[in-house]
């Protein structure tokens, strides 16, 4: 098969950590008709596992139109956590010139079978960040065995978060994403925690940045992989952070990681036109004279 010239190129890219049982499993599944949709690589980050993820790793072939071929597999050299492994994976992609990335997990709780179609959320619906939803279909969460618990905290969790950022996704907890490259660009995502809120952080950046994202349904799988997050801990910093989003949308707290917002998009309306407290002060002040602004927002009168 001949690849077409203008073939986007995609990097699926798994994060690992003691996924020794499962990684070969992954790979298998994932589709070789993703290879159709765009010009594929696969790169495996093993983030310091405790067990033979490595080498079970090194062992794997993805399936391609052309015929099986081994991913590219590194490992960390200390354990970065879940939120700082990503950052290596997406710089990576950022770095080596690929248009999309894909996040899987090395535990096969998310089905690399519909690889394809979550990536038509690019080429279809126009979006900057596609997300695999557990809750869009109803009943498909719990027909999957998510725990109860995990359900019940997942749709309390998500409902607290559209308040306050004032979006509509059906879950904020998924792990299956696909982002453009192009978005990640306009983030700061290095200065994301390298925890497990990171996705919270990203899809408040991702918001806060204009971008376009789209849900499309995934199944739903829980199995015996161990689950590495503590979830009241979780719960608490996702919470946290989506507060901290809010107060900042208000412009009554300051986060240089959600300071990505499009030119514009900011509620500030300008006081110079007319006799304010601020157009005084900008009359008073001479060329020759040093000004510290505090509290100075989108930085109107300090341009002025």
């Amino acid at each position: 098969m001949v690849k077409p010239p203008n073939m986007k190129k995609l990097l699926i890219f798994i994060v690992a950590y003691n996924a020794e049982k499962t990684i070969e499993s992954v790979c298998r599944r994932i589709p070789g008709k993703i290879s159709e949709l765009a010009d594929t690589e696969v790169l495996i980050i093993d983030d310091c596992s405790n067990d033979k993820t490595f080498e079970k790793a090194n062992t794997c072939k993805v399936k391609t139109l052309t015929g099986e071929r081994p991913p590219l597999v590194l490992r960390n050299p200390v354990n970065l956590g879940y939120g700082g492994n990503q950052k290596v994976g997406y710089k990576f992609a950022i770095d080596n010139g690929f248009d999309y990335v894909a996040l899987l997990h090395g535990d096969g709780q998310y089905a690399p079978e519909v690889l394809p179609e979550l990536f038509l959320g690019f080429l279809e619906d126009d979006a900057d960040v596609v997300f695999g939803s557990r809750m869009l279909i109803k009943g498909d969460a719990r027909k999957g065995k998510m725990p109860l618990y995990k359900y019940i905290g997942n749709k309390l969790l998500t409902s607290f978060q559209n308040k306050l950022l004032g979006l509509r996704l059906s879950e904020y907890h998924t792990g299956y994403r696909l982002y453009s490259i192009k978005a990640l660009k306009q983030i700061p995502f290095q200065l994301n925690t390298n925890d497990f809120h990171f996705d919270t952080e990203i899809i408040i950046q991702f918001s806060f940045s204009g971008q376009k994202i789209v849900e499309k349904p995934i199944p739903t799988f829980y199995g015996d992989e161990v689950c590495h997050v503590n979830g009241m801990k979780y719960a608490f910093d996702v919470a946290k952070a989506s507060t901290a989003a809010y107060l900042a949308n208000l412009s009554l707290f300051y986060d240089v990681k959600y300071d990505c917002k499009v030119e514009g998009s900011e509620h500030y309306v300008s006081k110079l036109e007319f006799d304010s407290t601020h157009k005084i002060v900008i009359d008073s002040i001479s060329d020759c004279q040093n000004i510290l602004d505090l509290g100075c927002g989108p930085g109107h009168v300090g341009g002025a």
